[in-house]
């Protein structure tokens, strides 16, 4: 099973990676973790993502695009980065979300999220 772990955007990470002994201390001890999942085959690909601010949104209407620069504005709602893992199981991904170093300054949230498989698209021979 597959599934993208998003850590979840605060007001901290929507100002930029400052450098901190702090936030040195969590690089250093989510590569570890990184390290951890890597020998036990899990982890596929991750990434920390830049602020909104220099982001853009590409908005759809029909055949109509809008670009939209950033920042965004609800900060709960955007992705500051991500993991891409493979696992049995969720609850093989909750185990290793749980052993996560916190990867904010103060509360953060971690969503996990199954990824489509093409057997799930396609219908089954009973249908």
């Amino acid at each position: 099973m597959r599934v993208m772990v998003l850590v979840k955007a605060t007001a901290d990470s929507e100002k930029g990676f400052v450098h901190t002994p702090e936030s040195l201390e969590m690089l250093e001890a989510m590569g570890k973790f990184n390290d951890e999942l890597v020998k036990a085959g899990v982890l596929r690909a991750a990434d920390g993502l830049r602020p909104s601010s220099d982001g853009k949104r590409v908005a759809f209407d029909g055949a109509s695009r809008t670009v939209i620069d950033g920042p965004f504005t609800e900060t709960k709602e955007l992705v500051a980065g991500y993991w891409l893992w493979e696992v049995k199981d969720m609850d093989e991904a909750i185990a290793w979300v749980k052993r996560c170093p916190n990867p904010m300054p103060g509360p953060s949230d971690i969503e996990i999220r199954p990824l489509y498989e093409m057997a799930d698209l396609m219908p089954s021979s009973s249908d």
